[in-house]
């Protein structure tokens, strides 16, 4: 059974930073490959950021790169997601995903958590 937790969603300035916690739990080959994504009001999911645990490699959204970093800390079994120079388009909610560390890291994500929401005000 994987459990996913985010946390650390809110209210911020555009400009502004934010840090993303999720807190994972589950069989280690699933939590191998762990994901952010994010949902905007009436738009599809998108790919945040990815990275993969056995080696480290890390995947971007284009619309991110250079702003937001992902990490794991392996030993509180958690993912960030730290997020600079924030802009009002990053508002949504964000979720993360886990999966084994095979295929594409950038989709067929089938472990969810709940969701966290950041809001980016002008």
């Amino acid at each position: 059974q994987v459990q996913l937790v985010e946390s650390g969603g809110g209210l911020v300035k555009a400009g502004g930073s934010l840090r993303l916690s999720c807190a994972a739990d589950g069989p280690t080959y699933s939590l191998g490959a762990m994901g952010w994504f994010r949902q905007a009001p009436g738009k599809e999911r998108e790919f945040v950021a990815a990275i993969r645990r056995t080696d480290g490699s890390t995947w971007y959204a284009d619309s991110v790169k250079g702003r937001f970093t992902i990490s794991i800390d392996s030993a509180k079994n958690t993912m960030y997601l730290q997020m600079n120079s924030l802009k009002l388009e990053d508002t949504a909610v964000y979720y993360c995903a886990c999966k084994a560390p095979i295929g594409t890291m950038t989709t067929s994500y089938p472990y969810w958590g709940q969701g966290t929401q950041v809001t980016v005000s002008s």
